[in-house]
């Protein structure tokens, strides 16, 4: 089974994360901060930060090493949110591996962070959705989704509305259910093209395949 769900990767919104120079640039500075920085809160950011990086150059283990650091301080600094972060992250560098079930555990922490601070976004069940589609849980992913999509409704987060109704789609076509996916990755589509987010491509493209097939 091809993986090809989206996640909640923490990215931040300033940067251009499909350019690989922008993220060497981001990674150099990053790493020239990172020796000079005593607070530990900021530390932990740029550790984060850090982390995402080496994700989108798909090198999941150094992103792994940076996420720990992150961790870490988090917990040691009593940053709620910040641990929920790291948590959320290492999961989805561990899917990334090809360890879902190890993923499951770090998403399933994070979430209980998320749910006793109030952090409805940091809630995002897309990511345990997606491990159980490593898994090929499918129906137990689709449930995830279903309450990924139900969060983004309610928080007015179009990007994770449009996330979940895509990993949806995948997933029931997956099961079988070509006529439901495809009604999904329209509406996907339609989101993706009305917050002009990158993800357009791809749906519009696995459209296309479905709708040609």
């Amino acid at each position: 089974m091809g993986f090809q769900a989206l996640g909640a990767l923490s990215i931040p919104l300033d940067f251009s994360y499909k350019d690989k120079k922008e993220l060497l640039r981001r990674k150099r500075i990053n790493e020239h901060l990172l020796g000079r920085m005593q607070n530990k809160k900021e530390k932990a950011n740029i550790l984060s930060e850090l982390g995402t990086i080496s994700y989108l150059l798909s090198e999941p283990r150094k992103a792994i090493e940076f996420d720990d650091q992150a961790l870490a301080i988090s917990r040691e600094i009593g940053d709620r949110r910040g641990e929920g972060n790291a948590l959320r992250k290492l999961g989805n560098a561990y899917s990334e591996l090809g360890e879902p079930r190890k993923a499951i555990e770090f998403h399933e922490q994070a979430m209980k962070i998320s749910r006793e601070i109030g952090d409805r976004r940091g809630e995002d069940p897309n990511n345990l959705g997606n491990a159980h589609y490593q898994l090929g849980e499918l129906h137990k992913a689709i449930e995830f989704y279903e309450q990924a999509l139900a969060i983004a409704r309610e928080i007015g987060n179009r990007r994770g509305e449009g996330t979940a109704l895509w990993n949806m789609s995948l997933a029931l076509n997956s099961l079988g259910s070509r006529a439901k996916a495809i009604e999904c990755a329209r509406a996907a589509l339609k989101i993706y093209e009305e917050i002009e987010d990158q993800s357009a491509k791809q749906v519009r493209q696995k459209l296309q395949k479905w709708e040609s097939g």
